[in-house]
């Protein structure tokens, strides 16, 4: 690795990621949906000429992972030009699923193609079977509006033709308009920074400092490495099912570590299965580099150089790596944290002492709309919900928060309400829901909707059938529970349900605890 003065790596880590924290506040400001003006479910990202990330915030883990490999996608597929801006969502090119839209812009210096800037937001709804883009689907194409790379804008100029057909394929075109435009506004705040950054510092020292921030998080993942004994670390969980056939789905990972690398194989997890909790190669690399990101404890910068110590072996066909067009929205909430659940379990074997008990391994998505006659529109929403975090050697589970491949935050209930035509009945946390053990885990929510109107609803849920897990004698979190009430009867649904709703019905949502950690004191 080469030499590298402290005192500048410092400054350009900060330089580079200010510039995205900026994109971030331009983008949760100026959108128009709760779910990324509240919630902020968006990342923003700088990435090199060759698509590698350089730097990123505190975003969404299961974006962050996947969009160098969009960004790659789409200089495969167009030229880019000084005031290009492509967008994607194509799970099969590097995308997440379709309601997340990925933005890329280029930065050019002295006429040369040197960086990108992109985000990627979640937009509540794109199409499909369902509002909200959630639906309990058995291919792609059923899951809303596939848009391969495109310029939205070429040289400056808005591409109408490609915003008109988008816009012609959601349910709420006004929306999608005002989320997209804040989009670009981002990416052009963080190209303006980081010409600035170039007027500043120089191209070369920038230049520079990309690479040798790549090299620095290199070296503490191979150090962090070094220190897990070698050996074959093996795990395996099971999704509940996949919202159509009702069966569990096995996936299972040996971790391999030998010096300064790991092998990750997911070869023995389940095919990919007819409903939409697949996930394609970019899920899985996200999941995997967060996992051993965080095996790091020094404060340093999520890049690709992360990845140079690692080799994923995830089966082509397979519930970690589908073959087009296999559906994939439930893929990219709901896998991703099982496949998160199962590197913890393995690497627990090779280092119980730094490794926490399950977290809730779920989102709890969310999804709903219809028509509102008093503000005589269509509406789609989407939210995650928190629940319980997994206890960790030294530490109680944190309870009612959004863990692992997800950074979300938590909907307010007054700009629920303020927003869509519902009240929430009841939000809370769910009390003693977590693991019993030395630590304690997190607890639950309790989440209920009563709609003012008809709506067509869809809940995609995980840890309905399998609990999260505790260590070292730590007992499992509570499973969650889903409950529909209609005309005044309750019933308890699946943990993958669609269906209508009338006015005055309601969902109850109760997510579920973290597992405790160490063996439960008298």
């Amino acid at each position: 690795m080469r030499t590298i003065d402290p005192i500048e790596l410092e400054l350009f880590k900060n330089v580079f990621v200010a510039v995205s924290e900026e994109m971030a506040a331009v983008l949760g400001r100026t959108a128009l949906s709760p779910n990324i003006k509240e919630r902020k479910d968006f990342s923003c990202s700088l990435f090199n000429r060759d698509g590698g990330t350089l730097a990123q915030g505190s975003y969404i883990p299961v974006h962050l992972g996947a969009m160098p490999l969009s960004v790659q996608a789409a200089l495969r597929a167009v030229t880019f030009e000084k005031g290009d801006l492509v967008i994607l969502n194509d799970p099969y090119r590097g995308g997440t699923h379709l309601p997340d839209i990925t933005c890329i812009s280029p930065v050019f210096l002295g006429g040369r193609l040197h960086f990108f800037v992109a985000n990627r937001a979640h937009h509540s709804d794109v199409g499909g079977m369902t509002p909200g883009s959630m639906p309990l689907a058995t291919e792609l194409f059923q899951e809303g509006l596939i848009i391969p790379p495109l310029k939205l804008y070429a040289r400056g100029r808005l591409n109408q033709d490609v915003l008109d057909l988008l816009l012609a394929n959601v349910r709420t075109p006004d929306e999608r308009r005002g989320d997209l435009q804040a989009q670009v506004a981002a990416n052009e705040i963080g190209r303006l920074r980081l010409e600035e950054a170039v007027g500043r510092f120089g191209a070369a020292k920038i230049r520079l400092y990309a690479g040798l921030i790549q090299d620095y998080s290199e070296a503490f993942l191979r150090q962090a490495l070094r220190d897990i004994p070698d050996g074959d670390y093996a795990f395996t969980d099971h999704l509940d099912d996949d919202g159509i056939k009702g069966r569990p789905i096995r996936i299972s990972v040996r971790i391999t570590i030998k010096g300064d690398r790991a092998v990750v194989d997911f070869g023995g997890s389940a095919p990919q299965t007819a409903g939409g909790v697949n996930a394609n190669y970019a899920i899985t690399c996200s999941a995997v580099l967060y996992v051993f990101r965080c095996l790091v404890e020094e404060d340093i910068p999520f890049n690709t150089g992360l990845m140079r110590p690692l080799e994923i072996r995830a089966p082509k066909g397979s519930i970690v790596n589908a073959d087009f067009p296999a559906a994939c929205a439930g893929g990219n909430v709901e896998t991703s944290q099982r496949i998160v659940d199962v590197l913890l379990g393995a690497l627990a074997k090779a280092a119980p002492a730094s490794i926490p008990a399950a977290s809730q391994g779920t989102m709890n998505n969310i999804a709903f709309g219809g028509y509102d006659p008093e503000r005589k529109r269509h509406f789609a929403y989407y939210e995650t919900l928190g629940g319980g975090m997994g206890a960790g050697p030294k530490v109680q589970g944190q309870s009612g928060v959004h863990t692992h491949m997800t950074n979300s935050l938590n909907t307010p209930v007054e700009a629920l309400e303020n927003y869509l035509p519902l009240k929430i009945r009841t939000y809370r946390l769910r009390r003693g829901s977590g693991g019993r053990g030395a630590r304690r885990g997190g607890d639950g929510l309790v989440r209920e909707y009563e709609f003012g109107v008809p709506v067509d609803l869809t809940v995609i849920s995980e840890r309905r059938r399998f609990a999260p897990y505790g260590a070292r004698e730590g007992g499992p979190g509570a499973k969650g529970r889903n409950t529909i009430v209609s005309r005044g009867r309750s019933r308890v649904v699946g943990s993958k349900v669609n269906v209508k709703l009338g006015a005055g019905d309601a969902l109850r949502v109760e997510t579920p605890g973290g597992g405790g950690h160490g063996k439960p004191r008298r």
